[in-house]
């Protein structure tokens, strides 16, 4: 199997670069929208999909090769996007844009232990010590922020729904990926998402045209940063890395969305941020170096 850098001759982390700088402007994004975070969440991903869909045509003979296994397992895939985005959306109505994401941080526990109990990935001692000094940096930066009664704690909880759901869509992804390729699992996947979110819409009688026309432009915003180059790039390197690799690299959108809100938003900053933010990164690039980035 051909690595990233025999393909293309660009540095896998450029690519992690790239993804979590895309995926930090989705909490600035969803902040601007006025439509309901089910409504901003679905066609975000249609939008996406209308994105490719005129490349779709280059993969028939792949499409047709997929077994009804696979089907199953991406529908439960898009399943598990759509409730994280549902929630993670959700929670930004009710809490701040430092401690919704710094909640995601938990991910990377969850796909971990997915990860060991499924395809038997050990972490070796100096990867998990990283992991620990990450997640801290990722919590102090949203710490004060985070809020233990009220509408607070409500977002706070949400965001928590969010991370399991997006654990279970990047588990079943390492093992799509293995066998289906980044486009094809990832336009199905956002497809059947988006499914999930419009019937879900259908269900408590939302509105899918009643918005102004900033709303759509949001919506299409979402769909090309965080979604094109952000979670497609990850579904990418799932082919080349671990599943809990992947999600650490993810853990740098609470700095990048901090920093963004601070410049966009107007949300206030700390120099107790900025460390933990430095902190972060630091465990984020120790982890990635101990804990074998190759599948």
């Amino acid at each position: 199997m051909q690595t990233p850098n025999q393909t293309t001759r660009i540095p896998l982390r450029f690519f992690v670069i790239i993804g979590i700088i895309a995926i930090s402007f989705s909490s600035i994004f969803v902040k601007w929208s006025t439509a309901s975070a089910s409504v901003t969440a679905m066609y975000r991903l249609l939008l996406t999909n209308v994105l490719m869909l005129p490349f779709l045509w280059k993969y028939g003979a792949e499409i047709v090769r997929v077994s009804w296994k696979s089907w199953l397992r991406i529908l439960a895939s898009g399943a598990g996007l759509g409730l994280h985005f549902l929630f993670w959306m959700d929670s930004l109505r009710f809490t701040t844009v430092a401690s919704s994401p710094a909640i995601l941080t938990l991910e990377p526990i969850f796909v971990m232990a997915g990860s060991f109990l499924i395809f038997g990935h050990r972490t070796s001692r100096p990867a998990l010590i990283s992991m620990v000094i990450a997640i801290v940096g990722a919590i102090s930066i949203g710490w004060g922020d985070f809020r233990f009664s009220g509408t607070g704690l409500k977002g706070d909880f949400l965001s928590l729904l969010g991370t399991a759901a997006v654990a279970v869509h990047m588990l079943l992804g390492k093992s799509l990926r293995e066998h289906i390729s980044a486009f094809v699992y990832s336009f199905f996947v956002f497809l059947s998402a988006g499914a999930v979110l419009a019937l879900y819409n259908v269900v408590v009688d939302e509105s899918f045209t009643a918005y102004p026309l900033q709303d759509w432009g949001v919506f299409l915003l979402l769909a090309i940063v965080p979604t094109v180059f952000g979670h497609y790039v990850f579904n990418w390197l799932l082919k080349y890395m671990k599943a809990a690799s992947v999600s650490m690299t993810v853990l740098g959108e609470p700095l990048g969305a901090s920093l963004l809100a601070y410049f966009l938003l107007n949300e206030a900053i700390t120099g107790l941020q900025l460390l933990a933010g430095c902190l972060l990164l630091i465990g984020v690039a120790m982890f990635l170096r101990n804990n074998e980035v190759k599948g």
